[in-house]
């Protein structure tokens, strides 16, 4: 069946499995952003670079998962 969005029940399903692994990934960033926070803490240096992009990525990764949820309907 296909509703107004145009996506088959099928389409939502595949949706919402991307939508999953994106949110994975989305905690896998988070861990690594806490690393990189938890080396510079203990060496006494200031926030990283790497640590301001690793957030960047993983906002845009749970936006793309948000979007993905909204069309599987979750």
């Amino acid at each position: 069946m296909v509703e107004n969005d145009g996506l088959s029940n099928a389409d939502r399903a595949q949706a919402e499995t991307i939508a999953e692994r994106l949110r994975d990934i989305g905690e896998q960033l988070d861990d690594l952003a806490l690393s990189v926070l938890r080396e510079a803490a203990e060496s006494g240096s200031e926030r990283p670079v790497a640590d301001k992009r690793l957030t960047q990525a993983r906002r845009s990764v749970e936006k793309a998962a948000y979007v993905l949820e909204s069309l599987s309907g979750d």
